[in-house]
């Protein structure tokens, strides 16, 4: 491979059989339980033209979005019409569950919202204001911002109490909106994955709320910053059956009104109300919300993770099933006598398990992307779409290697090693010498390294709106290590890859987390 490589790296040709050609690679693998789990699952994500098309795809999302949508609209009504002394399960009543429930809850997040739950923080994603590409959080500090009428009071009077940094000389310039906007994304090989863009204030105090309850939920032991916690429990589940893993269908999508009312305190209800979307826009079309909030929300990952860690905490209490309960949003893991029941009590509040990603019995237990059986790691990767540029090509290696390297001796299966060699042959040697196989501008190898692929930035002009950002995202720090730093830069669609050199080995590489930062 020669070693004088364009600037426009990113223009670099690949063979266009390369991905048919992996995977019939890969198929062909001598069968074991972790090769042929791989080969049931390697397509099961892919996307290209010769699948199912985009507004097909689409369509099938928003109907089973809508269809979730009227599931909610029983749920709603069975919550507001249950008696104290009906049961939800065998035994157990509703009332004392739900007493138990806010309890729990009330123990977590207290019976009323302190100040710094509202303080959040703009992001860089897609706003109803304003696409991706127009998204540095900078900017939200300045012009145009939308925003539902119910949380424009809330965050003026935000502003007012928080003047020093946010108030004085931040220009938003706020627009009412009814609520959020449908996308959909590429989820499987024949539907997407709805979510909602959200009006940009509504955001910034979602995500304070979000990171409040995240805090509050680590003080229990449930800590939404690490996922390990539920693989290595799903590890555990595989090889003695103690623990089960549970998973939901439209999870956050089934968190009703009623639901969120009936179990958090007055005061916390009341506020998340107040900043979530009662409407989603589709196709131009207002639709009234039954579930609580949608993905795209600031805070409904956490608010769903409280929900189901206390439904869980509560089935257990009733049931007298003592033993381990995890969460990481949908994701749950209870002690195996007590599934029957939590699934019982799941159906009630209007989830439904997905039973072909859920593990009672048997040795098999995934959670939080780790597939475990009898012990044996056999987690897959996916091929998403056809390998067309470098990075898709590293990337694809990368967890190739990953995948098929014995961690216990830190050595590549033979087997996969040729396949790896075939894939590394297509990359310039210059990018060889990586560390991390989740990293997609390098490729993970022993070599040398001397180079790596950056994605080509503009730079930009932040301005009053940098200046914000910074005092926002770092209002709480206590010590000066405590400060964060703000891209000046931001990464447009379109804008080409380009090289740059590692000037020392012995210099520590950064991780893909400061690309925008170094570019």
């Amino acid at each position: 491979m020669a070693k004088n490589v364009s600037s426009n790296i990113g223009a670099h040709r690949l063979p266009e059989s390369l991905t048919s050609t992996l995977v019939e690679k890969l198929q062909s693998l001598r069968s074991s339980v972790k090769t042929d789990y791989l080969k049931e699952n390697l397509l099961s994500k892919f996307v290209d033209s010769t699948t199912a098309p985009a507004d097909l795809r689409r369509s099938r999302a928003i109907e089973k979005w809508l269809a979730t949508e009227k599931s909610n609209e029983l749920t709603n009504e069975r919550l507001i019409f249950s008696l104290p002394g009906d049961l939800i399960a065998e035994g157990v009543p509703f009332g004392r569950f739900v007493d138990f429930c806010r309890s729990v809850i009330r123990g977590i997040i207290g019976e009323t919202a302190p100040i710094e739950a509202l303080i959040g923080t703009f992001s860089g994603g897609a706003s109803t204001s304003r696409p991706r590409t127009e998204s540095h959080p900078a900017s939200k500090y300045l012009g145009k911002a939308h925003v539902t009428l119910r949380c424009l009071s809330l965050f003026t009077d935000l502003v007012d109490e928080l003047e020093g940094w946010i108030g004085n000389g931040v220009t938003i310039d706020p627009v009412v909106v009814p609520g959020n906007v449908m996308f959909t994304v590429p989820k499987k090989t024949d539907i997407d994955r709805v979510a909602c863009k959200e009006p940009d204030l509504n955001m910034f105090i979602q995500k304070g709320i979000g990171s409040y309850f995240r805090k509050c939920l680590r003080s229990t032991g449930i800590n939404l910053n690490d996922q390990s916690i539920n693989r290595s429990l799903a590890h555990r589940g595989s090889v003695d059956g103690s623990l089960s893993t549970l998973d939901l269908s439209s999870a956050s999508d089934s968190v009703t009104t009623e639901l969120v009312s009936l179990l958090l305190p007055e005061c916390w209800y009341t506020l998340l109300d107040s900043v979530r979307s009662p409407v989603t826009i589709i196709d131009g079309e207002e639709h009234r919300n039954e579930m609580f909030s949608s993905m795209g929300n600031g805070f409904t990952f956490e608010l769903e993770s409280l929900l189901f860690y206390t439904l869980a905490r509560a089935t257990a209490y009733f049931r007298g099933v003592r033993g381990i309960v995890s969460v990481y949003g949908d994701d749950i893991i209870c002690p195996t006598e007590l599934s029957t029941s939590l699934v019982e009590v799941l159906g009630f509040f209007g989830f439904s398990i997905n039973k072909e990603k859920s593990f009672v019995e048997g040795s098999f237990r995934e959670s939080c992307g780790g597939h475990y059986d009898n012990g044996v790691d056999i987690t897959p990767f996916y091929i998403r779409a056809p390998i067309r540029t470098l990075p898709d090509l590293i990337d694809v290696a990368n967890k190739l290697r990953q995948w098929g390297t014995v961690h216990e001796f830190g050595i590549i299966n033979p087997e996969i090693e040729e396949i790896w060699l075939w894939l590394k042959s297509f990359v310039p040697s210059c990018l060889w010498g990586g560390e991390d196989t989740s990293f997609k501008f390098q490729l993970v190898s022993n070599d040398e390294p001397s180079h790596r692929l950056v994605i080509q930035t503009r730079r930009r002009d932040n301005g009053i709106g940098g200046y914000f950002h910074w005092l926002n995202a770092s209002w709480d720090r206590k010590r000066m290590s405590d400060g964060i730093q703000t891209s000046s830069r931001t990464v447009e669609a379109g804008l080409p890859l380009r090289l740059r050199r590692i000037r020392s080995a012995t210099v520590p590489r950064l991780p893909a987390l400061f690309l925008t930062e170094l570019c």
